[in-house]
């Protein structure tokens, strides 16, 4: 039987970690297209305290047995994600996958010749391109201030001198260090705004005591017209200079990682609140542009304020891809370049 088109998407977590608790289930229940519905959960059933007419399955079959799972998302470990959206496209379900959607473009090949047999979507979750700091960038980038950019330099970077308590986080497993944690964003923002790179230089490095992942990695992409993008992240970085920074002929603009909804979310705030995706007074970008009338002079910097921002947004554009066949913004053919990057050789 066919959902009607305004039916909700009945939706499951394969998991509720982190990611399921903050960034998938807030969503879900709070978005009218969506019936948040069940979840696996293999040993402590926890969702049910925060979401009480949930169904708590022991396994990915049991849940993908349930006739009124529409939609599976896979937010399980990295290396899981290739196998568990296979299960769930072979069982019919729409998926979507969260980052990265795999560990190999192969892998991510055969996921898209399988949904298109299958007739199912299979979208990936990239979502800090709802970032409000990134959705600030986008639009200093679009408005063509900057004049012909020349360097950019996007940066996330923690200071993790530990190795994480979860496993699969440090083993050296694939999908695992830094560059596949981190680096989907990263690259995935460079991408969404200046598309594929002509060439690239890929470097990473360990220096963790006792680490066997990287936990530094280092991107520069070359795009036309003279374009160099500098895509960075590192766990050893106690003192974090701006996230973004770009250069171009007629200005300068640095914006600091300042999205609010990972900590809003920690804190229990809703998507719904009017509060929610709001920066701070003083977490604006610094503009600097030269005086238009005498190109040598530069005007006072200025500080401009970022809208807000919902991942609220990612769902809303996969609701419409299922129920009203709208495309979905983050492309395949997007996720592909990717991989193609995290999977390549660094320089030696």
């Amino acid at each position: 039987m066919t959902p009607s088109s305004d039916a909700p998407i009945g939706a499951g977590l394969l998991a509720y970690g982190m990611s399921g608790k903050l960034f998938h289930a807030p969503f879900l229940a709070a978005h009218s297209g969506f019936a948040l519905r069940a979840v696996v959960e293999r040993t402590q059933q926890r969702m049910i305290a925060d979401y009480p007419a949930i169904i708590s399955y022991p396994s990915t079959e049991a849940l993908l047995a349930d006739p009124a799972i529409e939609l599976v998302v896979v937010n399980t470990p990295n290396d899981t994600h290739y196998d568990l959206a296979r299960q769930a496209l072979l069982a019919g379900r729409h998926v979507l996958v969260e980052k990265p959607v795999a560990t190999t473009v192969a892998q991510w090949q055969e996921l898209c010749a399988l949904a298109r047999q299958q007739g199912r979507l299979l979208l990936g979750y990239q979502n800090r391109r709802w970032d409000t700091d990134f959705g600030a960038v986008r639009r200093v980038v679009e408005s063509g201030r900057l004049g012909q950019l020349i360097e950019v330099h996007f940066r996330f970077d923690r200071y993790r001198p530990v190795l994480h308590t979860k496993v699969f986080k440090e083993d050296g497993r694939p999908g695992s260090g830094v560059l596949y944690d981190l680096g989907p964003h990263l690259l995935d923002q460079a991408i969404a705004l200046f598309g594929k790179p002509l060439s690239f230089e890929k470097t990473t490095g360990c220096y963790r005591a006792g680490s066997r992942v990287d936990d530094f990695f280092a991107f520069r992409l070359r795009y036309p017209e003279g374009l160099h993008v500098w895509v960075t992240s590192s766990l050893l970085v106690a003192d974090p200079g701006p996230a973004f920074i770009l250069h171009g002929t007629r200005g300068s603009y640095k914006k600091d990682r300042t999205d609010p909804q990972e900590p809003q979310l920690l804190a229990g705030i809703k998507p719904t609140d009017p509060a929610y995706g709001r920066e701070q007074p003083g977490q604006e970008g610094r503009l600097t542009l030269a005086n238009p009338a005498d190109p040598s002079q530069l005007l006072p910097p200025v500080a401009e304020e970022a809208a807000p921002a919902s991942y609220m947004s990612l769902f809303e554009a996969v609701y419409q891809a299922i129920r009203h066949d709208q495309p979905y913004p983050i492309r395949a053919e997007e996720l592909a370049w990717q991989l193609d990057l995290l999977n390549a050789e660094p320089a030696h």
